[in-house]
């Protein structure tokens, strides 16, 4: 299917639980949020810069939290932080969530357009 009006997602296979869905409801909701890609994953993008995608390797869904960021207050106890590079550090302000916590990721995703807009 040919994007219609320059806001589509890219066309990854959706998973259980529609990542799709979750992002499609920001952008329908949030003007100044927009698709993107981020390590060609399908990303949302606010300010000109990314806050969440879909890992699809990974089966889950990065944000961007902030350094330092106490995800363990909303119970999530297993995740890590996004470590693309095989000789870099981890980048401390992304968080990973993986499917066992798919039902925080609409609210995961919503705090971090939270702080991308407060940035």
């Amino acid at each position: 299917m040919a994007p219609t009006n320059g806001r589509d997602l890219p066309n990854k296979m959706a998973s259980p639980l529609n990542y799709e869905d979750l992002f499609d409801e920001r952008i329908a909701r949030d003007q100044d949020v927009i698709p993107g890609l981020m390590m060609r994953e399908p990303a949302l993008k606010c300010q000109g810069k990314v806050f969440a995608f879909y890992y699809q390797d990974k089966d889950a869904i990065c944000v961007k939290l902030g350094k330092g960021y106490p995800l363990e207050v909303h119970g999530i106890k297993d995740y890590a932080l996004l470590s693309p590079f095989k000789h870099k550090p981890p980048m401390a302000a992304w968080f990973v969530v993986d499917r066992a916590y798919q039902d925080q990721w609409g609210d995961l995703m919503d705090r971090a357009l939270k702080a991308m807009r407060q940035s």
